[in-house]
């Protein structure tokens, strides 16, 4: 008798890694049962990006990434007619792709688009959950797969580019930071594959030059360039250039400024 042949279920994708700082997993995953709008808001390089990379695995969801920029206008966004071949052929946006799909539409750092982009986001975000396609006269309802998430960061806003009251008002709202010393430095290590020992100076650095955020920096070290900052150390380079590369010179370009970070640096790290 032929031995029975068993089926091999493929192995279940791997989580992009994310370590929780509080109950954010659960809150978003309620927000996504009752078909909620979520607004992440925190520092750049904390972890907003890699929090919603994580959900939409965890809840195997596609993820459609927009990356706002000053020049991101509603019809990036929503789509446009293209020439092909001759033939005029409307083209989906990435939010209407995500809208006749299901999945989530992630906007990261929504306030540097275009002001247009926040009037087509409104009719998303309320019990309508539709979106008006005027050029083509299309009202598309969203399906219960499709979630909007947007991301900012209220500490580097400006009054030109601040998220309005009624905007902010139509999502339910998140706030994150910076992971603990011990935890960040666990990411960091993870993410580097430098060993934790090593690593956890870099991290009290990176703590010490966020605390100067608002008087000589316009931000703090982000958890990113701690990763950059340990992945070139253990590539071989060495903690004073790793420093400057990752952790000083992409904070300011003043000369004074620079010298001062690096006083701090080697009152630190030595």
């Amino acid at each position: 008798m032929k031995p029975a042949l068993h089926a091999i279920a493929p192995a279940a994708p791997k989580l992009p890694a994310y370590v929780p700082s509080g109950n954010e997993c659960a809150l978003f995953e309620h927000a996504w049962r009752r078909r909620l709008p979520v607004l992440l808001k925190g520092p750049t390089g904390c972890g907003k990006t890699r929090f919603v990379a994580h959900m939409a695995a965890r809840l195997g969801l596609p993820l459609h990434t927009v990356a706002c920029h000053d020049d991101l206008t509603a019809a990036d966004l929503t789509g446009r007619y293209l020439l092909r071949g001759g033939d005029t052929i409307w083209t989906d946006g990435p939010l209407t792709r995500a809208v006749r799909e299901g999945g989530i539409c992630y906007l990261d750092e929504v306030v540097e688009a275009r002001k247009d982009v926040t009037v087509v986001l409104h009719p998303l975000t309320d019990d309508r959950r539709i979106l008006p396609l005027e050029r083509t006269g299309e009202e598309l309802v969203a399906p219960a797969g499709f979630m909007l998430v947007v991301s900012y960061n209220p500490g580097y806003q400006t009054l030109l580019k601040a998220l309005k009251p009624s905007t902010r008002q139509r999502f339910v709202a998140i706030e994150f930071d910076f992971l603990p010393v011990e935890e960040e430095v666990a990411v960091v290590a993870a993410e580097s594959g430098l060993a934790p020992d090593r690593v956890r100076p870099l991290v009290q650095l990176g703590g010490r030059l966020r605390t100067l955020k608002g008087h000589d920096l316009e931000e703090g070290v982000s958890t990113r360039l701690l990763v950059y900052c340990a992945t070139l150390i253990a590539a071989g380079a060495s903690i004073a250039d790793a420093v400057l590369a990752a952790m000083i010179e992409p904070l300011t370009d003043d000369a004074d400024v620079k010298a001062a970070l690096l006083e701090v640096a080697r009152a630190v790290i030595g």
